[in-house]
């Protein structure tokens, strides 16, 4: 049985042009755009001839430089008046036709990340760098006032011989806490943070990053760079030019937001028809092992259930699992900034690992007596375990957000999904198996 698609068809030339480019390349860019459920592709033709009488042919002798071309578009006649009058406006010689498409089926393959992606489409350009003499307690300050947490290390030409991240400088510089707590220190314990950040400046960025650091180069595809980032267990990538100059980093936010950007909207094209192969759901990448704790737990066990945590958080749930709020270790470090003198020694106790006195008795009673209720944020955006990961990777760009609760329909809690876990299922060689059924959309 026949859908409802229409059919356009394009006469022109090579020499058509629209705003500076050739028509074939602006309506191909202009469809694409779109990112609805159309496909188009380009024909050029062996020989033909125009209204003007104009002959193209391939003649050697009779040479024509301007073949005739023929673009078709094939999409939902729904879409059909929301694309066409763009179509003809950009049309200013040739000839366009419409008719109805005889569609009996329309299948699209899903990847996370379109196959023709590269990385300088995704990068940060021009990304801050050190010196291999830079002191480290410059790298730290520079980190602190940044929204990254690793820099690059060139040489006096520009080559890459390295890179600084927040594991360089907790292992060999030291760093008590990670970058994060630490900007909060910078503004509740000034003086203990630059007693740190003082001890630091006897090394330099030489002694204590990771060489050679891996790179990627410009050209690189997009889904090969973040297969190396995955493979190395990195969270960014300097990118470097054929002569191994920086040029820019990838990071996975980076790769994130080129998702949102340019994949197409596959909930939608579903709804026109189309037999989405390879679409996946919250549900497949969730983790179910995350820390939780009742809203009565103590700060202290609040500091232990972080701790042992690999994402610096921990979520409160009721006595039926539903989800309440989260505690971040940012979250724990203001509830207990009123205790300057000890909060340094309790966070490097309790969230570096470290061993320390007990002297700071008041500060022990209030850690004791105080409750997850207290200090947990109630504002949390969760998703669904049918949330598409296309619609996941959206919001977590439009909020800034590294990690994702899930909650069912009563709202009990599921567990959290992050970044990589998203990129690994995009990645994973058989996600994309043609035998692999989507049981949710039948």
């Amino acid at each position: 049985m026949a859908i409802s698609y229409s059919l356009i068809e394009i006469f022109t030339s090579e020499g058509a042009m629209w705003q500076g480019k050739p028509l074939t390349t602006a309506v191909v860019n202009y469809v694409a755009d779109q990112k609805i459920a159309l496909r188009c592709i380009v024909f050029r033709g062996l020989a033909g001839c125009y209204e003007n009488g104009e002959i193209a042919v391939q003649d050697i002798v009779i040479l024509s430089l301007n073949m005739p071309v023929k673009v078709e578009i094939i999409l939902p006649t729904t879409q059909l008046e929301a694309v066409l009058p763009h179509i003809e406006e950009m049309v200013q010689d040739g000839i366009v036709s419409v008719r109805d498409a005889g569609v009996r089926f329309f299948r699209s393959r899903k990847h996370l990340i379109p196959k023709h992606l590269k990385v300088r489409d995704a990068m940060t350009p021009s990304p801050k760098a050190v010196g291999p003499a830079t002191p480290v307690a410059d790298v730290i300050r520079l980190l602190l006032s940044s929204p990254f947490n690793g820099l690059p290390v060139i040489d006096s030409d520009g080559r890459v011989i390295g890179i600084i991240t927040q594991k360089d400088l907790i292992k060999r510089a030291g760093m008590p806490l990670r970058l994060g707590l630490l900007a909060e220190m910078d503004e509740m314990d000034k003086e203990g943070l630059e007693s740190f950040i003082g001890n630091a400046a006897s090394k330099t960025a030489a002694e204590i990053m990771t060489s050679p650091a891996v790179t990627v180069k410009e050209d690189t595809y997009l889904s090969d760079a973040v297969e190396i980032m995955l493979g190395h267990s990195l969270k960014r990538l300097p990118v470097v030019d054929n002569t191994g100059k920086l040029t820019g980093i990838l990071a996975r936010i980076d790769v994130f937001r080129v998702i949102a950007r340019e994949v197409p909207h596959w909930q939608k094209m579903a709804t026109c028809e189309v037999d989405v192969r390879g679409l996946h759901y919250v549900s497949d990448i969730v983790n179910r092992g995350m820390h939780t704790v009742h809203p009565g737990a103590s700060l202290d066990e609040v500091a232990d259930a972080i701790a042992g945590s690999d994402g610096q958080r921990v979520v409160v749930v009721d006595e039926a699992g539903c989800l309440l709020g989260i505690i971040s270790d940012k979250d724990l470090l203001r509830a207990l900034s009123g205790h300057k003198p000890g909060l340094w020694d309790y966070l490097l106790s309790k969230l570096s690992f470290t061993e320390t006195g007990q002297e700071h008795k008041e500060l022990i009673k209030d850690i004791k007596a105080g409750t997850a209720d207290e200090i947990m944020k109630t504002d949390v955006i969760s998703v669904h375990p049918d949330t598409t990961i296309d619609e996941a990777i959206n919001l977590m760009v439009d909020k800034g957000l590294k990690r994702l609760p899930v909650v069912d329909a009563q709202g009990e809690f599921q567990g959290l999904i992050s970044r990589d876990a998203i990129l690994r299922l995009g990645m994973r060689k058989n996600g994309d198996d043609d035998n692999t059924e989507d049981t949710r959309r039948k």
